[in-house]
């Protein structure tokens, strides 16, 4: 019985939630912990590790349900709940990914400013196939226009061509790097 469920959960420190719940972090196939995954119900511990003794996959299969906590730094430059409301209700300043200063700071951009200054993005849906065109299965599609690009992002890939991102995980990033520009667009590092 597999579940499949992908739940991530974001905060500003991840370890400052972690020490206040009871967790069991979970393992990777290699044996190796993984980086955000955790157990919050009962599950059988390797003694020798600490770790989930199952493998996150081989656990999800048993019935087991890993929760993704996302360490976000982003979020820890936000000052109060205000502050928030009035980040997300900002335009975002588009006209800034002409800039390499100002992309090289940005989460998710940082190491793409060519391809970034090449496109362009300039709404949220542009900026998700943006964030899903950067990983492995959906590279190809760097350099297309949005209009080709749109025709097959969001299809899922046949066989294993790499990792990708589906449509509704590339707008929930899209919105946090639209935060994180606003972040930066208003602080004095920008």
């Amino acid at each position: 019985m597999s579940h499949s469920a992908d739940v991530d959960i974001d905060f500003g420190k991840r370890t400052d939630v972690l020490k206040l719940l009871k967790h069991i972090p979970a393992k990777r196939k290699d044996g190796v912990k993984h980086n955000s995954g955790v157990y919050v119900q009962p599950i059988p511990i390797d003694p020798l590790t600490g770790y989930a003794n199952l493998d996150y996959h081989e656990a999800d299969e048993r019935g087991y349900f890993k929760l993704d906590f996302l360490n976000v730094g982003i979020y820890t430059h936000i000052k109060d709940p205000a502050h928030y409301e009035q980040l997300l209700s900002t335009e975002p300043p588009w006209h800034r990914l002409k800039e390499a200063a100002f992309v090289e700071k940005i989460d998710q951009l940082s190491n793409y400013v060519d391809e970034v200054s090449a496109l362009l993005p300039d709404t949220i849906p542009r900026l998700a196939m943006f964030i899903a065109a950067i990983r492995p299965a959906k590279r190809h599609l760097l350099g297309k226009t949005w209009e080709e690009m749109a025709k097959t992002i969001w299809e899922k890939p046949e066989g294993k061509t790499g990792y990708y991102f589906k449509h509704a995980h590339s707008i929930s990033y899209a919105k946090l790097v639209a935060l994180h520009m606003n972040i930066v667009n208003e602080s004095k590092l920008s």
